[in-house]
Formats: structure tokens, sequence, C-alpha cells
């Protein structure tokens, strides 16, 4: 069995995706858990090059990697977390859950790729994963949850702002 350029490049990206990913959950301080968030949609977009959607992988970058990080970095750094949330305090049952989310997850991904490996795949059209292909979707048939979005986030700031008014 031969290794392509493909397969390698692929590798290339995902082993950092994943020790970001783990980065991400592991990390005591909020910015370094940011931080390894930016790296890991870095590396996701470079997946999505690879699955030859550039669109999402630019996007990737733009929106979750510019925007939204941007964001969560504001807020964390207005909210200004000390190290005084850092005390170490049993968490046991919280433990067992995020296990038991991880098992669930598992099992659905599996029964998902099974079911998708005997279905047919569904023929695509020309314009699939354009810009205007996309466009047209976002802003007809999925209007309602991008403008809900849209909506959380701008309450998330506002929450942001309004909890930490008193150290401003």
């Amino acid at each position: 069995m031969s290794v392509t350029a493909e397969q390698v490049t692929f590798w290339v990206f995902a082993i950092p995706l994943v020790a970001t990913a783990i980065g991400v959950i592991m990390s005591r301080s909020p910015v370094y858990a940011a931080m390894n968030l930016v790296a890991a949609f870095f590396f996701l977009a470079g997946i999505y090059v690879l699955l030859v959607a550039h669109l999402i992988a630019f996007m990737q970058i733009l929106v979750y990697a510019g925007a939204v990080m941007v964001l969560f970095l504001f807020v964390i750094m207005l909210l200004s977390l000390g190290d005084e949330h850092l005390i170490k305090e049993p968490r046991r049952a919280m433990q067992l859950i995020g296990a038991l989310g991880v098992v669930l997850l598992v099992a659905v991904l599996a029964s998902a790729i099974a079911q998708a490996r005997t279905s047919e795949l569904a023929t695509l059209t020309a314009d699939f994963g354009t810009v205007k292909a996309v466009g047209r979707v976002l802003y007809t048939q999925f209007l309602l949850p991008f403008e809900v979005t849209s909506l959380l986030l701008l309450v998330a700031i506002v929450g942001a702002v309004v909890v930490a008014k008193e150290r401003i």
C-alpha cells in the first residue's frame, strides 16, 4: 500500500488538530484554551482545503478563527479571570457525565458512518459549494437560524459587559 501526498497532508493537519483540541480541554487558563481553539480552527481549515471545500475553509478562518475568537478573547479579558477559579474541587459526577457523552457521541458517529456506507450518495449539482449556492441556501432556507445566531452573539456580548460593568 503506497502513501499518497494527500494522505500525508491530511495527517499533517489531523495530528495537530487533535493535539490542539486536547489543549482546549486540558488547559487551565481560559486564554490558553482560546488560543488552542484558534490553532484548531486553522488546522481544521486545512482539512477543509483537502476536501476541496475552499469556501468552508475560508469561512472557518474568517468567521471562527477571526471574529468569534476575537469575541471570546474580548470576553475573557473583560472578565479578567484570575487564579481564584483554579481551586481544585472534586468533579467526579461531571467527569462521569462527560465520559458518557463521549461514548454516546462515538455511538452516534459509528451509526451515521454505517448508514452512510449502505446508502447511495446523492448526486450533486454543478454549483454545489459555491458562494452563490451557499448564500442562496443561507438567506432563504436558513434565514431564521442565521438571525437567531447573530442575536445570541449580541446577547452574549451585552451579558459580558453587564457582568464586567462593576470592574470597568
